[in-house]
């Protein structure tokens, strides 16, 4: 169950990436900061995104949390219920590294975007910066 909090963010990150793709010079930006919880998963986007033009996203993300490791994920629903990651666009490093992924946003057509625990049983933060 995808929480009002979660769905509000999921849609301001899909309104980012129609903006950039529909206009490549544009500069959206939006950061989403969230908590992985108990169940070890956080749905970034409520709605499959729908991008078909050719552009890319400079995505970043950084775990905040020390002793976990977290993975942004691009999948089905399906996938986010089982906790699966077939597309991995950035691990986490912990706090203090914030890594850099350029992704071509018509691969992202189709799909959710989430949030996987890899390491720790913890709450673990992170920060997703979308431009």
């Amino acid at each position: 169950m995808v929480n009002r909090k979660s769905f509000a963010t999921a849609t301001i990150v899909c309104a980012a990436v129609l903006v950039f793709a529909a206009a490549r010079d544009a500069q959206a930006l939006t950061v989403v900061t969230g908590t992985v919880g108990s169940s070890g998963k956080y749905l970034v986007t409520g709605s499959p995104i729908n991008v078909t033009s050719t552009g890319f996203l400079k995505l970043t993300f950084e775990d905040a949390t020390a002793g976990t490791n977290l993975e942004l994920c691009a999948g089905s629903p399906a996938d986010f219920a089982a906790g699966t990651c077939p597309v991995r666009l950035s691990d986490s490093g912990g706090p203090g590294f914030t890594f850099l992924t350029l992704v071509d946003a018509s691969s992202l057509n189709g799909k959710f975007i989430f949030v996987l625990r890899a390491v720790g049983t913890g709450n673990a933060s992170f920060v997703l910066t979308v431009e």
